[in-house]
């Protein structure tokens, strides 16, 4: 005999929460919907109330036990010992029927609520056997699950295993626990756990092995079983329920049979207990006419308290085959008792009988509710295939058929949760209290003010009031004197002009007869003027008939003049393009002679293609006191505005020779600055974003890149819409020689702090990443580079404390790309990505995606790999500085 470890090899572990899903299995009870709104993970199996509880829940609803049964393949005894002998039973899962062969021509037929063979997941065991059961307990039900079978038949594989080294092996216990933690709220829900195993009928703790003897307590109202002295343990998530399972496997008691070389020697038996907080249906309110009010009283709170029983019972085994004895034959007979007891209790349930001896042992009293009780009970009956132990599955297979006809009655046990509303109502009651008296504060603080404000107001304008009506009579006073004044002196002045008119009479004739005498002068000089007028408006026609042939003269040396200038405009970009072609044909010829001298006569051809194919690539830097290159020279003949200005030509080869010129004067960083503000970036964006010619985007892109190398030009670029316009270029450039010099432009600004948010909101990364659709060595490089800018500038930022929370690259996806390509042939693709790797596991925010990701083993290799010192140093450091990548690989056992 000895104490079970329960825990397997370690390994890497990952427990997915499960997606919501419907399933129809025939498998489930059915039962009356419920308007309680839950997750889209268990709809499956409808609850047992509307509203209120009713007289339907008190009598409950019937639910027959369901009963699945699982074959066990062959183990590597059997399949030596029974390779010449057929399985003795014959699984037909699409019928749900199952053959018991006595003989090679006879055979029985038993029919099951669901047939699983041997190739049958852990996954769809659980969804027809344990789910709907699950899903009944989370809308209020009791429920059982329970494995019957020969020892070595893979009971404990279908409910307690814990799939460290695979998560598709887990059991129906973890499986169970990760739906119910999925579906309730711990702020309001609670969830704990009991787990007791019985051992040679004594029911034992396994959580505290000390506590070795509990009492089974029944209520003798309800007749409801209880075990009030066992370990409890509130479930918060999931990692602290696999934790518990592993301690109650590593106390459970197993021994080495014959027939199993761990075999249980005790009933395992999983107490899951979940409350859960609802909402009764509002009552309407009578009035005394008997008319229904549109007054309704509010919902009460609700507790709804169910559990989930798990039950992995002890095989049942025969002393001959078994070899037990001594004190494990003691441990048998008191497995067969417990075994037989509860057999017994099953045939009374079948057969209705009047007496149910489930006092006969604890395993039964234990069971009460699950056969004919309240719960809702699924049974898993497991057999194996060989026919040695074709007894064994017989006996098994008959208990599963009288387990199929005992009848439950589902109830919902609801209680009024007066505490939970208790508990709101005075906190809403000090929240209205407080919140009344900071308003009453507040009011009395503006009524005080306002009486202050309307004092001085009305003050205020008491004394405007006043300094206005003395201004106003003042003026009015003063108004009045002088109107008084002003009379008088008119009146004075029509005295004087009444005598001075009777002198003046006299005087008055001569001056008319004056006056008739200057008008007659007038009238002849007027004559005169319009005589004068129609000469020269004479004259004025004849002098614009000469004229107007003069006119036409004109026009046609203007038209000539303008031929004129677009010729000379035409010839001197013609001059230009020549000058620069005859400029770069003596650069070549000069550096095939060269190549010549030094080569000898011996490799002159190879030495020439290799020089050729140089300046047919790049024009080299002035070097020391020699010659200057030619665009060099073409940039001081020329002029800079002459250049930038052939950009614009209507001539297909003056811009595409233009634009090569103004890309490898961009190469120059004494250039940069010139071109920038002469407009020469804005016309290269011009050129990316409106010619579809392939050579002009891909020549306009290599300068943008260059110009890109500065950082002044960078915030430039983004100003004028340069990160859009080569996010643009990037999704639609199949060229790989364009997606190379694009994304070289989007490295060189992934490397500028403050374009982090621009290069992310304007497409850029996404562009970046889009990329590496072409697949290119070169490219990649790029796209290398510019993630390990990006990660550079991100790292410095948050250590700077400007920025917080994920990389934008792992939001942005980029991080499966990082971890496919970390070990890339290629030495700069795997250089930039095993630098961006480091500067994102930095920061601890990224650590938990990058071990979901992968990047974690990556790490390690860098660690141990990496060519370069200073990586492979900071990749080490990084490992040790990071709780969360040291727990990870503790938890692993990985040494770095």
């Amino acid at each position: 005999m000895a104490y079970r470890n329960g825990v397997a090899a370690k390994g890497a572990v990952k427990l997915d929460r499960p997606v919501g899903f419907r399933t129809s299995s025939s498998f489930k009870s059915k039962l009356p919907p419920s308007p309680s709104p839950g997750s889209a993970l268990r709809r499956s199996a409808p609850s047992l109330f509307g509203g209120s509880a009713s007289s339907k829940d008190d009598h409950g609803v019937p639910g027959r036990v369901r009963v699945a049964v699982r074959l066990r393949p062959r183990n590597a005894e059997e399949s030596a010992a029974d390779a010449d002998f057929a399985d003795c039973v014959e699984l037909q899962p699409e019928l749900k029927r199952l053959k018991l062969r006595k003989n090679n021509w006879d055979s029985d037929t038993y029919e099951f609520d669901e047939v699983l063979t041997e190739y049958a997941s852990q996954k769809r065991v659980y969804e027809v056997v344990a789910k709907p059961v699950v899903e009944s307990v989370l809308d209020g039900y009791n429920g059982t699950v329970m494995a019957y079978g020969q020892t070595g038949t893979g009971k404990t594989f279908t409910l307690g295993r814990l799939g460290e080294e695979d998560t598709s092996d887990r059991g129906i216990m973890v499986r169970s626990m990760e739906d119910i933690l999925a579906d309730i709220s711990l702020e309001n829900d609670s969830v704990s756990v009991s787990y007791l195993q019985l051992y040679m009928e004594t029911l034992q703790d396994l959580l505290d092995p000390a506590n070795d003897n509990i009492p089974i307590v029944e209520d003798p109202k309800t007749g409801d079983v209880s075990v009030p002295k066992a370990t409890v343990v509130d479930i918060k998530d999931q990692l602290s329920f696999l934790e518990l399972l592993r301690v109650g496997e590593a106390h459970r008691i197993a021994a080495n049979t014959k027939l199993n070389t761990e075999s249980s020697r005790s009933h395992a038996i999983l107490m899951v207990n979940v409350k859960r907080c609802v909402m009764g249906s509002e009552d309407h309110v009578s009035i005394e006419n008997g008319d229904s009010s549109h007054l309704t009283k509010p919902s009460r709170p609700l507790v709804r308290k169910s559990k989930l029983v798990v039950v992995d019972l002890a095989g049942s085994e025969r002393i001959q085959k078994s070899g037990s004895e001594g004190h494990m034959l003691e441990e048998a007979k008191c497995i067969n008792l417990s075994l037989s007891a509860l057999g017994k209790c099953i045939n009374s349930l079948a057969e209705n009988s009047s007496h149910v001896p489930f006092r006969d042992s604890k395993l039964t009293r234990l069971l009460r509710d699950s056969f004919g009780g309240s719960a809702r009970t699924s049974l898993i009956v497991t057999i194996g295939p060989s026919p040695r132990h074709r007894g064994e599955t017989s006996s098994t297979i008959l208990f599963g058929q009288r387990a199929m006809k005992v009848e439950n009655m589902l109830k919902i046990k609801e209680e009024f949760d007066y505490k939970s509303l208790s508990r709101k109502l005075e906190i809403q009651v000090d929240m209205l209290i407080a919140q009344s008296e900071r308003q009453n504060k507040t009011l009395q603080d503006e009524v005080e003010r306002l009486n202050l404000e309307a004092e001085k107001r009305i003050s205020e304008v008491e004394r405007n009031f006043a300094d206005a009506l003395e201004k106003e009579r003042r003026k009015c006073q003063m108004d009045y004197m002088e109107a008084v004044k002003k009379l008088e002196e008119k009146l004075v002045s029509n005295q004087k002009q009444d005598h001075e008119g009777m002198a003046n009479g006299k005087r008055s004739g001569e001056e008319a007869s004056a006056v008739q005498e200057l008008l007659r002068k007038e009238t002849q000089l007027r004559k005169e003027a319009e005589k004068e007028v129609e000469n020269l408006k004479s004259q004025l026609a004849l002098f614009t008939q000469s004229e107007a042939g003069g006119t036409a003269e004109i026009v046609r040396v203007h038209k000539m003049l303008e031929e004129e200038a677009q010729h000379k405009k035409k010839l001197e970009e013609e001059i230009v393009v020549l000058r620069s072609q005859l400029l770069q044909l003596n650069f070549e010829a000069e550096q095939m002679r060269s190549c010549f001298d030094r080569a000898g006569p011996a490799n002159g051809y190879s030495s020439a293609d290799s020089s050729m194919s140089s300046v047919r690539h790049s024009y080299p830097r002035d070097v020391g006191n020699g010659p200057k290159a030619p665009v060099s020279t073409l940039f001081e003949q020329v002029g800079l505005q002459k250049i930038l200005s052939l950009l614009e030509s209507e001539d297909a080869n003056v811009r595409i020779h233009a634009v090569k010129v103004v890309a490898n004067l961009a190469a120059e960083e004494t250039n940069q600055k010139r071109i920038v503000e002469a407009g020469g970036l804005t016309l290269l964006l011009m050129l990316l974003g409106s010619f579809e010619d392939e050579t002009v985007r891909r020549v306009a892109a290599g300068a943008i890149a260059n110009l890109a190398m500065n950082e002044a030009n960078q915030e430039h670029i983004m100003v004028q819409g340069g990160i859009s316009l080569l996010a643009t270029t990037a999704a639609d450039a199949d060229d790989a020689q364009t997606l190379r010099m694009v994304a070289g432009a989007i490295a060189n600004l992934c490397g500028n702090d403050k374009l982090q948010t621009n290069l992310r909101t304007e497409g850029g990364i996404k562009a970046l990443l889009g990329i590496v659709r072409c697949g290119h060595p070169d490219v990649l490089s790029q796209v290398a580079r510019g993630i390990a800018n990006f990660a550079k500038c991100e790292s410095r930022a948050c250590t700077q404390g400007i920025k917080s929370g994920r990389s934008i690259l792992i939001e942005d996806g980029a991080l499966p790309w990082i971890v496919q390509n970390a070990n890339d042939e290629a030495a700069p693709i795997r250089r930039h990505i095993e630098l961006a790797l480091c500067h994102l596991a930095q920061h601890e925010v990224n650590a938990k995606d990058m071990i979901s990701g992968g990047a974690l083993w990556e790490l390690v290799r860098i660690s141990r790999d990496c060519s370069r010192e200073d990586i492979r140093t900071l990749a080490r450091r990084i490992l040790n500085s990071s709780p969360t990548f040291r727990a990870e690989l503790r938890r692993l056992r990985i040494d770095y």
